[in-house]
């Protein structure tokens, strides 16, 4: 899979994740994905709000979010906000950045999800 396919899959796995969790919308951050192939590390830094999506590493950004290559081609197409927290529950995905930053997107995602549940039990 190429880099422009990688980039539309970027693309496409964070229009997903803010569409379950609008709060997180507005969030400007810099951060990097890093997908690791089979002997091959592709990097990718995204910048919010968009995203807007360019190859390459960037040493300023706060964020570095690192998966397998083909665990993400999954994801990206099918993972809903569940997914990707047992993802990062479970190693899957690896995070590393500052506390406070990597805390207050866990904040707003488990607050989304708490709302979710609410609604699906009042229904």
């Amino acid at each position: 899979m190429s880099g422009d396919d990688a980039k539309t899959l970027i693309e496409t796995a964070i229009n997903r994740f803010v569409e379950e969790v609008p709060a997180l919308q507005p969030l400007k951050l810099v951060f990097v994905v890093e997908l690791r192939g089979r002997g091959d590390v592709q990097m990718f830094r995204v910048e919010m709000p968009g995203p807007k999506v360019t190859k390459g590493d960037d040493p300023a950004a706060r964020v570095r979010v690192e998966m397998p290559r083909a665990f993400f081609n999954v994801m990206a197409k099918e993972a809903h906000i569940a997914d990707w927290r047992e993802a990062f529950t479970y190693g899957q995905a690896k995070a590393s950045g500052p506390t406070q930053v990597l805390q207050l997107i866990e904040r707003v995602v488990a607050k989304q999800e708490e709302r979710n549940r609410t609604r699906r039990a009042s229904h």
